[in-house]
């Protein structure tokens, strides 16, 4: 059972035939910890997987929204920790493990520390790779962005500006659930999920700097060109500037 506002909870691809619960809609943070408190009751879960945000996106979380008897597990990324550290309610929820999947910072790294049982470092792994439901373009370069629209033409822009300073004239094709209208007629779409089976046969990869993107594409780091957003929480920039072997500063 998932627990989600995700507007891509619709779609059968991205759920793989799991179930899915959202909270109603307009809950302030007390009435979404209620609502979490009363599903979990009413689920009797055996444990309870907490993504990237120990707290919940809007500080929902904490020991009051979970039921006694419930194992809680964290999944914990990279964030913006000045940013998120204002949301941290006075009474945490506790882990009994914390898994990392990237490095964090050190003061995020010291609260998981204090709320866990345990951290240690989880390394995923995909499923074994699908054939590409769509071939890519032979010497074709992907642009792969969910949304939002100003973000994809973003991309496509910043693609365009490496084509013309590489003097390379690539089929550019974005995949992306939707086709934004400001897309060039130049450039295809495809609405293929998931992307990732593309990657090996594309010549350049185009993405933000969200946390699923740069693992998925480290083996390929010498075709990925990234262009990090601005998020409320999620730190692009230095994951980024991870990847690319630059400083990141916390």
């Amino acid at each position: 059972m998932i627990l989600t506002g995700s507007p891509f909870a619709g779609d059968p691809r991205v759920l793989s035939g799991h179930r899915v619960l959202s909270a109603p809609a307009g809950l302030d943070r007390d009435e979404l910890t209620r609502w979490v408190r009363a599903t979990l009751a009413a689920l009797r879960p055996r444990e309870l997987v907490v993504d990237a945000f120990p707290a919940g996106l809007s500080g929902e979380l904490s020991a009051a929204a979970v039921p006694p008897g419930i194992r809680v597990v964290h999944l914990a990324r990279l964030l913006r920790w000045d940013a998120y550290r204002p949301l941290l309610p006075p009474e945490p929820l506790t882990f009994a493990r914390t898994w990392l999947v990237e490095p964090v910072g050190g003061a995020h790294r010291a609260y998981l520390d204090a709320v866990s049982s345990g951290v240690a470092t989880l390394t995923l792994a995909d499923p074994p790779e699908p054939r590409p439901a769509v071939p890519v373009e032979p010497g074709g370069w992907l642009i792969v962005h969910s949304g939002p629209a100003d973000e994809q033409t973003q991309l496509v822009a910043y693609a365009q500006d490496i084509a013309a300073i590489e003097g390379a004239r690539p089929y550019l094709t974005l995949v992306s659930p939707s086709r934004p209208d400001a897309l060039p007629p130049e450039v295809a779409h495809r609405d293929v999920y998931p992307a990732w089976p593309l990657f090996a046969e594309a010549d350049r990869i185009i993405t933000a700097a969200g946390c699923n993107a740069v693992r998925q594409l480290a083996r390929w780091r010498e075709r990925h060109r990234m262009l990090p957003f601005p998020r409320r929480f999620d730190d692009q920039y230095a994951r980024a500037a991870r990847a690319r072997g630059g400083p990141v500063s916390r």
